[in-house]
């Protein structure tokens, strides 16, 4: 049993915040029921190439961009535009916990099936609204982009290369991250509320947004910036307090060395064969050496390139000097801590006959996380859910396919 296998979850998400939390619910066991457009679903399905492929190598249907958010769930095909789909909606909502939506801000009150309309049906409903910038405030109705919100909340200005250096200039993370920490944030407001609901037996709205999410998750960047009205700069991959701190490129790819202290410097030299360099005054103390970064790090640079990756990282590591690779991807996957911690995912698939992922990062000893359905075919468990929730016969179930209802 998982930990939230009581629970029930009605999914009017897609694309990416709002799918990577009921995802995330869905893998601590909760029944997670995803509503989708009649003919055309989640729009990440037709985001791809690529696509998951099938025994014979040939590209299916499904996208691997929504494979990434959606296991654990099971998909209903349902039109909320109409009076129809939107009774359904009712009835469903009737038996669930919790129901997350994404829409544009007070586009759900149109059908009413925005929170004080599915109040009355479910008066301890915890109802989680994600948005790009909340329910209100000048930009509230606004259409939220996970790009847009990274430069708005302050990210890019202090990610990148310093300006006066080639390629110089903000930059945005290489994976959705305010979709992402919102997603996460969303999950929390939504346990805590249902902690909320057990003790009380009331339900509750959830604002989530993206802007809030990713000015919150700029930390200590945010609190440098109140403590001293100076907002931080770029630093690439370097850091502003210690050299050497940041990557190299060595003869065969790049390394990340981090000298927290003198004595790391001095184990670094000596493993670059110019332990001299240690006791050169400018050097020899980390104030000293942030201010003559400009001249060490040239210096440095020319030693790194004589060794291979694999031969710092073991002469780095037999030293005691903070050290690692930059992976991509196919690095990552065979690397010997990733396979033992399970992060890949291989799960059956109906038309793909095997999908690969990558696994949930939540370790649990007593209700670990489950993995039950791979990301559902569109409409996949329409019939399924709707005979069993919403006791629909299969004449009615025809009827309502007929009218494009489902």
């Amino acid at each position: 049993m998982g930990a939230l296998s009581h629970l029930r979850v009605l999914d009017l998400t897609r694309v990416l915040a709002g799918p990577w939390c009921t995802q995330t619910l869905a893998d601590l066991g909760a029944e997670v029921i995803k509503i989708e457009r009649p003919g055309a679903g989640d729009d990440t399905r037709q985001w791809g190439p690529p696509y998951a492929k099938d025994a014979e190598g040939q590209p299916t249907s499904e996208a691997a961009y929504y494979l990434a958010v959606n296991r654990n769930k099971q998909s209903v095909t349902l039109d909320i535009a109409t009076p129809q789909g939107q009774a359904l909606v009712r009835q469903l909502v009737a038996q669930c916990d919790v129901l997350v939506e994404n829409y544009k801000v007070g586009q759900l009150a149109r059908y009413g099936l925005d929170f004080e309309s599915l109040r009355a049906v479910k008066p301890d409903l915890v109802y989680c609204s994600i948005t790009g910038f909340g329910q209100t405030g000048p930009y509230a109705p606004r259409p939220g982009y996970d790009f847009i919100v990274q430069g708005m909340g302050g990210f890019m200005s202090v990610t990148g290369e310093r300006d006066a250096l080639p390629g110089g200039g903000p930059q945005k993370a290489g994976v959705a991250i305010a979709d992402l920490f919102t997603g996460a944030h969303a999950t929390i407001a939504i346990l805590a509320a249902l902690a909320h609901r057990d003790r009380s037996g009331e339900g509750q709205h959830l604002d989530i947004c993206l802007l809030d999410v990713q000015v919150a998750m700029m930390a200590n960047m945010a609190t440098n910036y109140l403590a001293t009205d100076q907002p931080p700069r770029r630093w690439g991959n370097a850091h502003p307090n210690i050299v050497p701190y940041q990557v190299f490129k060595v003869a065969d790819g790049w390394v990340i060395v981090a000298c927290g202290n003198d004595g790391q410097f001095r184990k670094l030299l000596e493993a670059a064969g110019a332990p001299a360099l240690a006791d050169d005054e400018r050097f020899a103390t980390n104030p000293q050496r942030v201010r003559h970064r400009d001249t060490l790090v040239p210096l440095l640079e020319p030693l790194m390139l004589r060794q291979t990756r694999a031969q710092w990282l073991a002469a780095l590591e037999a030293a005691g000097v903070p050290c690692g690779p930059i992976n991509d991807l196919a690095d990552v996957f065979a690397d010997p801590q990733v396979v033992a911690r399970g992060l890949r995912l291989d799960m059956a698939h109906p038309t793909a006959g095997q999908v690969s992922l990558p696994a949930s990062a939540l370790k649990l000893g007593s209700t670990p996380v489950e993995y039950r359905l791979p990301p559902p075919l569109l409409g996949e468990h329409t019939d399924a859910v709707l005979g069993a929730l919403a006791g629909l016969s299969s004449a009615e179930l025809q009827d309502l396919r007929c009218r494009h209802v489902i």
